[in-house]
């Protein structure tokens, strides 16, 4: 007996009609993308290991799915290496390649190897599937797209302030109310050092990022562990947990960040991107949350995250400022801003809100039923106008029972079926009937394509 066929875990089959949602996202962002000036690239779904290893910390490298080598990739191996099991250390081996974990860095590495090509300010634009070895749960898969849209070789806050605009327009036309919450690595930076912990701003950042998850207990013991003393924990308290409206907040912010150059350089900068999109009109609310970190590495200063208001799921979209990411492949002095679309999150949020327009889902708009071969013919002609109007059509291929072909019709949720028999070729026309309201009504080709546009 065949084995039953089956996927990985963390991955998913989609549908037509998923298809369709996920085409409508996709669309979605590339329209608003376009309407800033941004273009699209892509690159390879694998990269070489170590373009990978090494950008997005420690937790971020063990996520890397790895490549095993073609051929005999045992060749360079002794049997001591063999024989001593260590997974990390083979690996090493024998992969010379991984699957992507996010569209920016392989980003960066393709802004150092086509640099002669490029005009900077370089506004560009990624959609393409990215891999991370997570445990999969609800929100969270081990294959999944990113929308990202960056701008290297700039260094002006105008480029955070479009960033934010473009978040706001793409979720108001995806109608989800959100909450687009900002911080800054700078602000985070300048706290470790107040405290007395400056050599240890990332284990804070990794600890403080997980609060909404684990709460602040947890956190707390993380802190600990980590070798962060309890006055300087004691410290962080009532500065990662502030309160009050976005200027209370930064003119809090300045008091107690009155002695670090960095801390108050990253309240400069948070205050100039809120005041500037106060006066542009935004639809959703914009919030400055300390508690916010995006564990990455490679953030140096602005950072963002939104979260959906009325579905319970984390992050849909994130990003930040990178200024030193090319450095590592030996291009410096470039600064980067970006963000990054969760559309599998996006996909579920939309469906549980069920904020899908009915155009986008519909694929066909009309059905034509299929009598014999003198009416599909007569109905081709027709045909070949409609599509020619725009119209997406169809013919059902096989002369069968009207019952069959109208279940076809209703099982596509095709909106209008087009009925051609003796009488109306006779006439040149088509009845045309609305599948929801069942009415029916004769027709000129020229009338039914004036109906259905």
């Amino acid at each position: 007996m065949a084995t039953k066929p089956s996927i990985p875990k963390g991955t998913r089959d989609f549908s037509p009609v998923e298809m369709a949602k996920r085409n409508y996202i996709f669309n979605t962002i590339r329209e608003v993308y376009h309407l800033y000036g941004f273009q699209q690239i892509e690159t390879p779904s694998m990269e070489m290991l170590s373009t990978l290893m090494g950008k997005y910390g420690e937790e971020g490298d063990k996520l890397l799915f790895k490549i095993q080598n073609s051929g005999d990739y045992f060749s360079g191996l002794t049997d001591e290496e063999l024989l001593s099991r260590n997974a990390t250390k083979l690996a090493s081996k024998f992969c010379e390649k991984g699957l992507r974990y996010d569209l920016t860095v392989p980003f960066a590495r393709y802004v150092v190897m086509h640099r002669d090509k490029i005009t900077f300010p370089f506004k560009r634009y990624q959609i393409q599937p990215v891999w991370r070895a997570d445990r999969p749960q609800k929100g969270r898969y081990r294959e999944f797209y990113q929308c990202d849209a960056d701008v290297v070789g700039s260094d002006s806050l105008l480029n955070e302030v479009e960033l934010m605009q473009i978040i706001d327009t793409v979720f108001t036309r995806f109608g989800i109310r959100v909450c687009i919450k900002i911080n800054n690595r700078k602000i985070l930076s300048g706290i470790a050092e107040i405290i007395g912990e400056a050599d240890k701003i990332v284990d804070i950042t990794v600890a403080i990022d997980k609060l909404d998850k684990i709460g602040p207990d947890n956190v707390n013991a993380e802190l600990k562990e980590k070798g962060i003393s309890d006055e300087a924990i004691g410290k962080l308290q009532p500065i990662i947990l502030l309160s009050g409206n976005n200027e209370e907040k930064l003119s809090t912010l300045k008091e107690v960040l009155v002695n670090s150059e960095t801390g108050l350089k990253g309240v400069e900068e948070s205050e100039f991107i809120l005041s500037t999109l106060k006066n542009l009109g935004l639809k959703n609310e914009m919030e400055l949350d300390l508690t916010l970190a995006r564990g990455l590495n490679y953030y140096t200063g602005a950072i963002f995250e939104v979260k959906a208001l009325d579905v319970q799921i984390g992050s849909i979209t994130g990003g930040g400022r990178y200024d030193n990411l090319t450095g590592v492949f030996g291009m410096s002095g470039v600064s980067g801003v970006g963000i990054s679309f969760g559309a599998d999150r996006i996909f579920d949020v939309l469906n549980q809100l069920d904020l899908y327009p009915k155009e986008a889902v519909n694929s066909t708009q009309l059905l034509f039923i299929n009598f014999g071969e003198k009416e599909a013919a007569f109905s081709l002609e027709v045909l070949l106008q409609v599509r020619a109007a725009g119209i997406r059509a169809e013919i059902f291929p096989d002369a069968g029972k009207m019952k069959k072909q109208m279940g076809y019709a209703n099982s596509k949720a095709i909106p209008f079926v087009a009925l051609v028999g003796e009488n109306e070729m006779n006439e040149g026309k088509v009845t045309l009937k609305n599948m929801e309201t069942g009415e029916q009504k004769l027709v000129s080709p020229k009338e039914l394509i004036s109906e259905l546009n």
